[in-house]
């Protein structure tokens, strides 16, 4: 038996290959099967995100191939195309490397989340389709567990890594309570979206996007239970925002002073949290000057990314160490599933000849010998039973001078040392 993680990510594989070996949910159960109903594979779970692919499986041997032949056949893809960007895990690898994905330390963003629960919906999948068992369904708990103790332990997902995420920190540093606000939105590309997720996480109600394609905006706000509105319309709502980020790519500002000094005095001077991402600037620089306005700029926010990357590298130390001891508790129960069996055949084999000493026994009673006699031999019968191959084969093994199954053989039966 062999447990294999193969697969592609962004670190080598290009997007060109990595969107040809995405599995989208639609059809994941059923390739789910596909794979499963292969005759060496036992067990099997698929990771598809847009940063990566990978497939989880408990093989009857150590043959990769037959992995990469189904890839090759599901996805119609030339396996020339994607083999050299693939990589494989096996046994402990694997044990380390998906407690390393789980937990954030293989993301592009050191110590981002959202992996952790993409994982437990592969983990669902996999249940639903039926092709989990006992080793893979014990392994993903214990990847869950080992992600969620570096997750409490250690400060890997504190600190802001992205100028999305250092904006809405600085927001929650100046704003007692997010959820009271209103927060306008400038711009729909991957930046603002980010912003608007971070936001939404920590309960804003009120989001606005802003953007020069109305239905680019109503898309975005939809998933933020928010509205949408047209640039032309920004000065008609500017006053309502306690909080604005704009991210576009316009080569001129979207927001000038004397705009900005109109919406204050319309808020009566209460204050605005400005943050102006984009490069060139959507805000005017003169916009600072202005009371009762908090601007900051991407350049304030990179010393804070920067000091969120160190950090977050700093608290890797500490989960690799984590990950290390949790790893060797799996490997643990591994090696004891290989006693165990050996324990289950030893204990058949017990079973075995007590019913023959049993049935012999009965025999004797049958034929009228007296009780006594029969539970005598009984006895006797049962005892050469079972110490005649375990005495044979230590006599064997002090023959042979294994000295080392002789002294496993005390150990194991609890013998006191000869005198």
């Amino acid at each position: 038996m062999t447990l294999l993680a193969l697969g592609i990510n962004y670190n080598d594989a290009p997007l060109s290959i990595r969107e040809r070996l995405a599995f989208p949910a639609e059809i994941l159960n059923a390739s789910l099967q596909e794979l499963w109903h292969i005759r060496e594979i036992t067990e099997a779970a698929i990771l598809s995100t847009c940063n990566r692919t990978e497939f989880y499986c408990e093989l009857e041997n150590n043959d990769q191939q037959v992995i990469i032949d189904w890839i090759a056949d599901n996805r119609r893809i030339n396996p020339r195309e994607f083999t050299p960007y693939l990589y494989s895990h096996r046994d402990d690898q694997l044990i380390r490397h998906m407690f390393r994905v789980a937990s954030g330390l293989d993301s592009m963003i050191l110590g981002e989340p959202q992996i952790l629960g993409q994982m437990k919906t592969a983990y669902q999948q996999a249940c639903a389709a039926g092709t989990l068992g006992k080793y893979l369904c014990k392994l993903f708990q214990h990847t869950f567990s080992a992600a969620k103790k570096v997750r409490t332990d250690t400060a890997i997902g504190s600190s802001p890594v992205s100028v999305a995420f250092a904006a809405v920190r600085l927001a929650q540093q100046i704003f007692d309570s997010l959820s009271e606000q209103t927060v306008i939105l400038i711009g729909a590309g991957e930046t603002i979206e980010l912003t608007a997720r971070h936001l939404y996480q920590q309960g804003i109600q009120r989001i606005v996007i802003a953007n020069r394609t109305f239905d680019k905006a109503h898309a975005l706000a939809a998933q933020f239970n928010g509205y949408a509105i047209t640039l032309s319309e920004l000065p008609n709502h500017l006053a309502e925002a306690d909080i604005v980020v704009s991210s576009t790519a316009s080569q001129l500002p979207i927001l000038g002073k004397g705009l900005v000094e109109s919406a204050i005095k319309k808020r009566r001077h209460k204050p605005m949290f400005m943050v102006d991402l984009a490069v060139p600037r959507d805000i005017e620089a003169e916009v600072e000057q202005l009371d009762d306005i908090y601007l900051y700029t991407i350049d304030d926010l990179r010393n804070t990314v920067n000091e969120g990357l160190n950090s977050r590298r700093e608290a890797a130390e500490q989960a690799e160490e984590i990950i290390a001891t949790e790893a060797e508790h799996f490997l643990a129960w591994l090696r004891s599933q290989d006693a165990q069996s050996t324990i289950v055949d030893m204990r058949q084999q017990a079973r075995h000849s007590r019913d023959e000493a049993l049935t012999r026994a009965m025999a004797m009673l049958n034929r009228g010998v007296p009780a006594e006699e029969v539970l005598s031999r009984l006895a006797d019968n049962l005892t050469n039973k079972l110490l005649h191959i375990p005495s044979t084969q230590i006599r064997q093994a002090g023959a042979s001078e294994r000295h080392d199954l002789v002294a496993a053989a005390r150990e194991i039966f609890k013998l006191q040392d000869p005198q």
